[in-house]
């Protein structure tokens, strides 16, 4: 590419600021002061940088780019009109408004050229970790044998709410801890938050924690496109450490009376500021406009990207025809369909007694043989979760061939790293932790369900049968704070059949989605199912696990607390009380069933009654007002975990006492 002007430079910075300034006074929303501080960064990283091509945003072996600080949105959309990733200019005049290429904040899935969702501040930053994380990963697995099909990298940008995030701290740790010399992040140093300066909280000195962290650091005027560049470069070729390039910014840059300012941060310029900030730029085009020499610009770097594409598709067959063991290695990681795996680990839990935790381990080890992508880790808590894969190495900073992960005491940290890695393609990532510690991850969980993403989180220690460790560690709302997050799947199982069919439906079955596998501490029996049971019955989410003539109510359970059910139900036939017991492993997937499967499990009109270790009210639901729903609507206590059931009326012949209390008053 021929020498770029300063002039040219200029014209496109100015561009995106004007963009900026246009669509968020149009929207009468948003935030243009960073998109204006930070338009020369993007300039140099969308027009000289990252290696792309918008006709196929999901080549693997693109560069890709994270807008942790998702706020300064016309920023990226700028950026993406300009590059050619198919948004329009009425995109952009739709800034913000319904149904839009262009929501409030980045959003996966939605708009081309978005690899995450952002927003919430220092998610993005540890979603890029994640993504070199899973770039050294599958360097490991495929690079240096003839071709080298994974050479890209990972740039991004964070501002100081970001660096102030607790998630962003744990996710540098691990970054650094490992070396991912893969990844770029240019820190958005404008001393400037919505309350005022940023030094009225925040006076740490980033570069040296950083340079704790194991990072390498640069400084750099952020508005010096050539500085900017040369830092990105120097960056580069820092193969064993993450670099973090401290750009000092104005945000607001260019209006008079905001530049430097608080207000310049989440309201819009006015169409008076607005014109003045486009006269102090020196800018001179109509509303949205673009000069043909600024889209000439981005465009050669777009058309650079696509030749790069289509020289490593042809090299990338040719590749897979000389190396076909790993051809077939590259297939079940990128390529691969449901094969029928849940048999494989159908067949090493049916029967199996024990705490679920262990049963986990097991499927897992048994789909790890047929689902290459599948790896993970905990947050230090391993030996308890049950979920090393077998034979497979850990990853550390000297070797990324294993699977398995140590993700250390950093529960959010975790989360929203294996959302990168599920983000980033060809893994099925999980993280691991204890049920009650689900609160630390919480907001991970969420993003993964907003992106319909294949983001896997095991919970163990699931009830108040952990025990002895008392209701600091004993979830008893936890379960119904994860299921109301929309499109969230929790997954609960009663035994090795569950066990086994539910983590094949989360890592394989079931269409791409974030799923909750969570497992008992305690022991549980093997259940006894009719003959003919169909085990893929289990990815309707509930079923009839036991029926009777004459069923006078129907005995809903969830995990531990199925075989809890199930020996209530033969003490009231024995005394003349029949019922139906049902076991609803996943309630997201049953009430995705059609109302005829529905009605098959729970008849219409039935008398229903709920029995789960955790808060009641919620499964009201199911089983209407006048159901009777047992469980444990405080927090729990310290004792061996059958007095603590007994003392909640969770043994079986308080159950008992209270279903025929209830039964008798009609």
């Amino acid at each position: 590419m021929s020498e770029i002007t300063a002039d040219l430079r200029k014209l496109a910075a100015n561009t995106l600021r004007a963009l900026a300034i246009d669509a968020v006074n149009q929207a009468d929303s948003g935030h243009p002061g960073a998109p204006m501080g930070l338009a020369d960064i993007a300039v140099v990283l969308f027009g000289e940088i990252l290696r792309y091509d918008p006709s196929r945003p999901d080549w693997l072996d693109r560069d890709r780019f994270v807008l942790s600080n998702g706020h300064a949105s016309m920023l990226l959309y700028g950026a993406l009109h300009l590059s050619g990733y198919g948004l329009s200019l009425d995109d952009l005049k739709h800034f913000r408004q319904l149904k839009s290429k262009t929501p409030g904040h980045p959003e996966f899935g939605h708009t081309p050229g978005v690899e995450t969702t952002t927003g919430p501040l220092g998610q993005g930053f540890a979603n890029a970790v994640g993504f070199a994380l899973g770039a050294r990963m599958m360097k490991a697995r495929f690079n240096g044998k003839g071709f080298s099909p994974f050479s890209h990298r990972v740039y991004g940008i964070l501002g100081d709410g970001c660096m102030m995030e607790g998630v962003a701290s744990e996710a540098a740790s691990i970054a650094g801890h490992l070396g991912l010399g893969e990844l770029v992040f240019l820190y958005d140093d404008n001393g400037i938050t919505i309350d005022g300066q940023t030094n009225i909280t925040f006076t740490e000195d980033v570069e040296k924690r950083f340079l704790a962290y194991g990072w390498h650091t640069l400084r750099v005027d952020g508005h010096d496109q050539l500085a900017v560049k040369q830092a990105i470069r120097e960056a580069e070729k820092i193969e064993d450490r993450p670099s973090l390039i401290l750009a000092k910014t104005h945000i607001g840059y260019g209006s008079p009376n905001r530049q430097d300012k608080s207000k310049a941060h989440g309201e819009p310029l006015g169409p008076d500021e607005g014109k003045l900030a486009k006269e102090k730029l020196g800018w001179t085009g109509a509303p949205f406009e673009v000069p043909a020499e600024v889209r000439a610009f981005f465009g050669k770097q777009a058309a650079a990207g696509k030749v790069a594409r289509e020289a490593w598709e042809k090299n990338l067959a040719a590749w897979k025809l000389e190396q076909p063991e790993l051809a077939k290695l590259w297939d079940g990681h990128f390529a691969r369909k449901p094969g029928g795996a849940w048999k494989t680990a159908l067949a090493a839990l049916q029967g199996a007694k024990g705490a679920t935790r262990a049963m986990s381990g097991t499927a897992i080890n048994a789909l790890a043989k047929e689902i290459p992508g599948l790896v993970g880790g905990s947050a230090d808590l391993a030996g308890s979760t049950k979920n090393t894969i077998a034979g497979s190495g850990h990853v550390g900073p000297s070797d990324f061939t294993g699977r398995n992960l140590h993700f250390g005491v950093r529960e959010h940290g975790m989360a929203s790293i294996v959302n990168g890695l599920a983000l980033y393609g060809g893994f099925v990532p999980f993280g691991a932790t204890f049920l009650a510690f689900a609160d630390y991850n919480r907001p991970a969980l969420r993003l993964s369900a907003l992106m319909k993403i294949r983001a896997l989180e095991i919970f163990t220690h699931d009830s108040i049968g952990l025990g002895e460790d008392g209701p600091t560690h004993q979830p008893v709302e936890q379960l119904w704070a994860l299921r109301v997050i929309p499109g969230y799947h929790v997954w609960r199982p009663a035994d090795g059949v569950e066990t086994a069919m539910a983590w094949a439906y989360a890592a394989e079955e079931g269409a791409p989605a974030p799923h909750a596998l969570v497992f008992t501490r305690q022991n549980v029996a093997a259940l006894t199912r009719p003959e003919g049971f169909d085990p893929q019955l289990v990815w309707k989410g509930g079923y009839v696990l036991q029926d009777a003539p004459g069923a006078q109510a129907v005995l809903i359970a969830t995990g531990s607390e199925v075989g809890l059910a199930v020996a209530v139900a033969a003490k009231l036939a024995a005394a003349g009380k029949p019922v139906r017991v049902v076991s609803m492993p996943c309630l997201e997937r049953f009430l995705a069933q059609d109302s005829a499967y529905q009605a098959s499990v729970l008849p219409p009109g039935s008398k229903r009654c709920s029995i789960e270790a955790g808060r009641t009210g919620p499964w009201k639901m199911l089983t209407g007002l006048d159901g009777l729903n047992l469980g444990v609507d405080t927090f729990g206590e310290s004792a061996p975990y059958e007095q603590v059931y007994d003392h909640f009326g969770l043994s079986p012949d308080k159950v008992v006492a209270s279903v025929e209390g209830w039964l008798a008053r009609g």
